[in-house]
């Protein structure tokens, strides 16, 4: 127990001084240094002359000020460098790393073929009105992930590994919102029974070409189903599980399990995507053990790019089938379910398609725009708790106050539940019907390292003795 409190002491710590040393990099730049224009709109009353000084829009360096006070000014942006250099070797890290840099040790396991991509999520989301019970939860959650080019560590060429380290912290929000998919769905990640560390990953992948690969080991399933601007894991769009991945193919795949497969890619983005998975879930152990024990799961993908009015977008065709035989509802953090005996069902299928539009993007920087996005899916109803589901919404970049890296959505979901299985259901919940929800959210880019959100959601719970659910809270995440 002193070991849990003390990990979420620390987290707390982490972004408690994230937070200060970020606002503190923001308050020197904004009230004595000159914007870099990262944040500024397109109307900005200020441009920067050919040897970097502020002048009025509109002007000639020449007609701004006297050579004296031209020389104060210098000396005055020379101060505020000096200043801000200070404040931030005196808090441990530098203008650069906040600004998305990346600091020596770093650099240099990236030219010997390491890199990774760290995200520390904190939550505190609570239960506004409705639910099971009213009131507000602290949870964390730690995605450590690591890339090697084995190539350049004397490996064959072509060859990678990935590996993926995954804990929790804190107390998940779902039990007192009284709804099957998680509202936070991040929080209860990669398993909601533990908050030990976990590889989700260990994945080996052989390139043989820039459009053909191969890969087998030890994967997690949240990167699947991907979506422009729903997906994110939980952390950078969306929070509800509706809105992260497709919830209707959720019984026949693991959320990490062994397996292997293939991808065909197109400049870098994959097309077509072959798995073959174990059947059974193995986050809490190696899964060689129990390999195939329970059957296997073939899931094939494809993800098509259009252009769409001249704009980005794709359309994803997916499907899943599982040999498993199934008896009980078990638990799994992707969906909030007791287990529940069900009549035994061999086999299990799933079809879903999702898609993504861009409707705006920006001239200058083609990863920057917003646009539509839906999702619809059926599944088997003797074994999957929903049926059919269906979801859409809008999102992308924001250009709100002018910060073109803040991002935000808005998305509206239905999932039916199975006829099936609604007896066994209601056995332990009650009686249950169908369920829908609407989620909101904006995101505020502090820097290049962290960004805070707010988020907001109306539920329409599956359980019949609930309502509706309100739901609130603040994400801030910080990547390093």
């Amino acid at each position: 127990m002193a070991f849990y409190t003390h990990r979420w002491n620390l987290s707390r710590a982490i972004f408690s001084a994230a937070l200060a040393a970020s606002c503190g990099t923001l308050w020197c730049e904004s009230s004595t240094c000159a914007d870099d224009g990262y944040y500024a709109s397109t109307n900005s009353a200020v441009q920067t002359s050919v040897d970097g000084d502020s002048i009025p829009a509109g002007t000639t360096p020449e007609a701004t000020q006297p050579a004296s006070e031209s020389t104060r000014s210098n000396e005055s942006d020379s101060n505020c460098d000096v200043a801000c250099d200070e404040y931030l070797a005196h808090c441990g890290t530098g203008d650069s790393w906040w600004d998305g840099g990346e600091t020596n040790f770093r650099r240099n396991l990236k030219e010997s073929g390491i890199t990774f991509d760290n995200n520390l999520t904190s939550f505190y989301y609570g239960v506004a009105g409705g639910g099971e019970t009213q009131e507000f939860r602290y949870a964390g959650h730690g995605d450590y992930l690591m890339n090697a080019d084995l190539m350049k560590l004397g490996g064959p060429p072509g060859l990678f590994l990935k590996i993926r380290a995954e804990h929790r912290m804190g107390e998940s929000i779902g039990e007192p919102a009284g709804s099957l998919l998680p509202p936070v769905l991040a929080s209860d990640l990669p398993t909601p029974e533990t908050r030990d560390l976990y590889l989700t990953n260990v994945l080996f992948t052989q390139a043989f070409s820039e459009n053909f690969a191969v890969f087998a080991g030890k994967l997690d399933t949240l990167d699947g189903d991907l979506n422009a601007f729903a997906s994110g894991r939980g952390i950078t769009q969306f929070s509800n599980s509706a809105f992260v991945i497709t919830p209707i193919g959720l019984r026949t795949i693991a959320y990490s399990t062994l397996g292997t497969g293939f991808v065909v890619l197109d400049e870098g983005e994959p097309v077509f995507t072959f798995l073959v998975l174990n059947a059974r879930e193995s986050v809490r152990n190696s899964g060689f053990d129990e390999l195939f024990a329970d059957g296997v799961v073939l899931s094939p993908e494809l993800r098509i790019a259009t252009d769409f009015f001249q704009m980005p977008g794709h359309q994803l065709f997916g499907g899943t089938w599982s040999s498993r035989n199934y008896v009980a509802l078990d638990q799994d953090p992707r969906i909030l379910l007791p287990n529940v005996p069900i009549d035994r069902a061999d086999d299990s299928w799933s079809l879903y398609w999702n898609m993504d539009q861009y409707l705006v993007v920006d001239p200058c920087n083609p990863k920057r725009g917003w646009g539509v996005f839906a999702r619809a899916g059926i599944a088997d109803p003797a074994t999957n708790p929903i049926a059919n589901f269906l979801s859409a919404g809008f999102g992308g970049n924001s250009r709100v106050f002018g910060r073109d890296a803040d991002t935000f959505g808005i998305g509206w979901f239905y999932a039916g539940t199975s006829n099936d299985l609604s007896p066994a259901l209601a056995t332990a919940l009650g009686g249950v019907g169908n369920s829908q929800g609407g989620e909101i959210f904006h995101n505020f880019a502090v820097n290049s390292r962290l960004s805070i959100t707010w988020d907001g959601q109306v539920l329409l719970p599956a359980r019949e003795s609930i309502d509706y659910t309100l739901v609130t809270g603040v994400r801030a995440n910080l990547r390093f």
